[in-house]
């Protein structure tokens, strides 16, 4: 009585507590799709990953291209890091050295990785801890010494040395170049065999191959 003997109804909205709206960007079911948080995959190409989609796209219609683009890129940026951070040449950055590395991915490493992971996946099935052990077992012991091997001929085939000379490159520092591999790739690939796809292997390895890529440089 005592509001409405004011002149005020006691149910009018102008005495209900204001709510708070939420931006219809960052709304999760909104219809406009703005916020980079809550994208919606449905409704955004490449959900909550700007790209994701279109470069998964990509892998599935050009595989071995896509693989070979992503291994030069994560080449590449592992002798940038190393000759900025590790390795600061006194003439400047060596440009050389960085097409060089980056070729190999992008010739080698990428192709290479895109059969042999294939064909690992098809002798191999299934992801429970046998397959995975077998799978890392086969690529450390097996694929790591031969690709390795690649490696240092490359590299001495691309500096004119001779084949002599590249023969006791491998002799010399195969196993150090091996066991760097042993300690580092094992529980890598422990996670990649078990929880990554097939064909998203190359992009898991070439994230964690940035950093093994600058050990990589330093001995080659």
């Amino acid at each position: 009585l005592a509001v409405s003997a004011f002149g005020v109804n006691p149910h009018s909205t102008a005495l209900k507590k204001p709510t708070k709206s939420v931006p219809v960007a960052f709304r999760k079911d909104s219809s406009v799709v703005e916020s980079r948080l809550f994208r919606d995959p449905t409704k955004v190409r490449g959900g909550a990953v700007p790209g994701w989609a279109a470069y998964n796209d990509a892998l599935d219609k050009s595989p071995l291209t896509t693989k070979a683009l992503t291994s030069l890129v994560g080449w590449a940026l592992g002798d940038v890091l190393t000759q900025i951070f590790l390795t600061p040449a006194a003439g400047g950055f060596d440009v050389k050295r960085f097409i060089t590395l980056s070729l190999f991915g992008f010739l080698y490493h990428g192709p290479s990785g895109h059969y042999f992971y294939n064909w690992l996946d098809r002798k191999i099935e299934g992801s429970d801890g046998k397959a995975v052990a077998m799978k890392v077992a086969f690529d450390q012991i097996v694929w790591c010494p031969i690709f390795m091997s690649v490696f240092f001929t490359y590299l001495g085939l691309v500096n004119g040395d001779s084949f002599s000379a590249i023969g006791q490159k491998i002799q010399n520092d195969l196993l150090s170049a091996c066991q760097g591999s042993w300690k580092v790739w094992p529980i890598v690939h422990a996670v990649n065999f078990k929880f990554i796809s097939t064909k998203h292997r190359l992009v898991f390895i070439n994230g964690v191959q940035i950093a093994f890529n600058m050990f990589l440089s330093l001995i080659g």
